[in-house]
């Protein structure tokens, strides 16, 4: 399993930075960047509302769930 974050799809469609964003919603901008980029291990619920808010998107506008093929480079489960 495997959750992909599509925050830059919908900053690009806002036409907002991420350093506007994180001015909005109120945290830092190397954590926004963190969240963009994938590598942020959890979000709180409150950071998501408070993103959607901003955005004005749902939830699944931002993350979305993507099943990983089976294969060779896949690690067991």
């Amino acid at each position: 399993m495997m959750i992909v974050i599509d925050l830059d799809v919908e900053l690009a469609k806002k036409k907002m930075s991420v350093s506007d964003l994180a001015a909005a919603v109120g945290i830092t901008v190397a954590n926004i960047s963190i969240l963009k980029n994938g590598r942020a291990k959890a979000v709180r619920f409150s950071t998501l509302d408070a993103i959607c808010s901003v955005l004005g998107c749902q939830p699944g506008d931002i993350l979305r769930y993507v099943d990983e093929p089976e294969g060779p480079a896949s690690p067991p489960r």
